[in-house]
C-alpha cells in the first residue's frame, strides 16, 4: 500500500479510536459530564481529558511503529483503551484520602495534573511492551 493511503487510513482509525475511548471515559465519568465541565472552564477536567486524548495517542504510536498491518493497530488500540480504563480506575480506588472524580469536579489543577501524568505515564509502558 502507498505510504500517503496508509497515513490516511493511520489517521482515521487513530481518530476513531480517541472518539471511542473518550466516549467510554465519559461513561466512567459518573459526577459530571466531561465536556460540560470544559465548557465551563474546568481545567482540571481539560487537564485529565488531555491526558487521555495524549497518552492513547501515544500507545497509537508505538502500535503503528511496530505493527505490520493496519488490523494489528487496531488491536493494539483496543488493548491501550482498556489498560487506560483499567487505569483510570486504579487511579481513583488508590487515591484513598479523597475522590479524583470529586476533585476533577472541584477544579482542583493538582489533580487533574497528577491525572494527566498518570494517563501519559503509564501510556509510554504500556507502548513500550507492543513488540
Amino acid at each position: 500500500m502507498q505510504p500517503f493511503l496508509l497515513t490516511i487510513m493511520y489517521f482515521v482509525i487513530a481518530i476513531i479510536i480517541v472518539v471511542a475511548s473518550l466516549a467510554i471515559f465519559e461513561l466512567l465519568t459518573r459526577k459530571y459530564k466531561d465536556w460540560d465541565e470544559i465548557l465551563n472552564g474546568n481545567k482540571a477536567v481539560a487537564l485529565s481529558i488531555s491526558g487521555k486524548i495524549v497518552g492513547i495517542c501515544i500507545i497509537l504510536a508505538f502500535a503503528i511503529y511496530h505493527s505490520l498491518a493496519l488490523h494489528e493497530t487496531l488491536i493494539w488500540g483496543a488493548v491501550g483503551i482498556v489498560l487506560q480504563l483499567i487505569a483510570y480506575v486504579l487511579f481513583e480506588l488508590l487515591t484513598r484520602k479523597f475522590s479524583v472524580e470529586e476533585q476533577l469536579k472541584q477544579g482542583n489543577i493538582a489533580v487533574g495534573i497528577i491525572s494527566f501524568a498518570v494517563s501519559v505515564g503509564l501510556a509510554f509502558v504500556i507502548g513500550a511492551s507492543i513488540t
